[in-house]
């Protein structure tokens, strides 16, 4: 058994069940809270199986809806939709040590939201990567291995995120230990808008990411989250073939490659379809998308950034949560018409 402080994982899904099973495995005491009495139930009992082409694994952990849930923890990890991280905080504070931390494993700039509720000084910023899905109560797709780094919001390297980076390695054994985790924040926050798009469709992320009819769209919504990112003091770290720079520039050579880089990640991968696409084709429900991506035109109105592109995705993906119209091939194309981006 491995020594430390019990860990809390708040949200057992995608990627809190994956951290959740593989720190158990390793010997770290660790306890799951999920909403779904089910799932919980499951995971209690007959274990959280972790499936996929990365590695099988069946773990039983203890596990609690927020309602059983007792005791305060030191190390707590949030991996909860990005549009349930207020809800989720609410539970949490009364469970979280006085000399405790939360670590954001989720999609977007949570941090924010996290450091508003419990303090800057308790809050990690973490970007994870890998490619998982929540398939039923008890299963989870482990279906590609993916970046990870992690960093305190200020960029010190302090020991304790030197303890989570140790932990996180367990999972992907090249995670970074970064002093620029807004960096990684925002790159994923480019790269995400594109998934955003590419959910736009019924498409796979790849096929929707070759169409070159989308490809002004695709071109105009990373460059505007570039655009802010840099007015915000960020400088952005690429991931899965996104180039920030490329983006930012709009340099063509770049652009096009980066595109193939991107394309060529996501035929690599058994998750042929963003979380995104999911929730609106599968689990029909709300997407993350204004706790995610909805923030950037907020956060552009205050210093001088226009979004426009951003702005029109926000609208698409609002429309077909509210079943005004569906997924289309061609939904994505005309984003950025009028905004003198285009490309041919």
């Amino acid at each position: 058994m491995s020594g430390g402080d019990p860990i809390l994982i708040w949200g057992a899904g995608a990627i809190g069940g994956v951290l959740g099973a593989v720190f158990a495995r390793a010997g770290h005491e660790v306890h799951m809270v999920d909403i779904v009495a089910g799932h919980v139930a499951r995971i209690r009992t007959e274990g959280l199986r972790i499936e996929g082409p990365v590695e099988t694994l069946t773990q039983i952990l203890p596990a609690s809806t927020p309602e059983e849930l007792t005791g305060r923890y030191r190390r707590v990890f949030l991996a909860v939709k990005a549009h349930h991280t207020e809800a989720a905080l609410q539970a949490l504070v009364p469970h979280l040590a006085e000399d405790g931390f939360v670590v954001s494993a989720q999609n977007g700039l949570n941090e924010r939201v996290i450091a508003e509720a419990v303090g800057a000084h308790r809050t990690i910023g973490c970007f994870v990567n890998y490619g998982a899905d929540w398939l039923g109560p008890g299963q989870i797709l482990f279906g590609n291995r993916g970046g990870i780094a992690v960093g305190e919001l200020d960029g010190s390297l302090t020991p304790r995120v030197r303890d989570i980076h140790a932990l996180l390695r367990l999972v992907e054994p090249d995670a970074v230990l970064t002093e620029n985790i807004w960096g990684y924040l925002w790159g994923k926050m480019g790269y995400g808008a594109l998934l955003y798009a590419t959910a736009l469709t019924p498409l796979s992320m790849s096929d929707a990411m070759e169409r070159p009819q989308a490809r002004a769209a695709h071109v105009a919504i990373g460059h505007e989250m570039m655009v802010l990112a840099r007015r915000l003091g960020v400088t952005p770290v690429g991931i899965y073939g996104f180039d920030p720079e490329a983006f930012l520039t709009r340099d063509r050579a770049r652009l096009d490659t980066s595109f193939a880089r991107m394309i060529a990640n996501n035929r690599r991968t058994a998750k042929t379809h963003s979380g995104i696409y999911r929730d609106l084709a599968v689990r029909r429900r709300k997407t993350e998308v204004d706790a995610q991506i909805g923030i950037a035109p907020v956060l552009g109105a205050g210093v001088g950034v226009p979004m426009p592109a951003v702005s029109r995705l926000i609208e698409r993906i609002h429309d077909i949560e509210e079943g005004r119209c569906v997924q289309h091939e061609a939904l994505a194309d005309t984003l950025a018409e009028g905004l003198g981006t285009e490309w041919s």
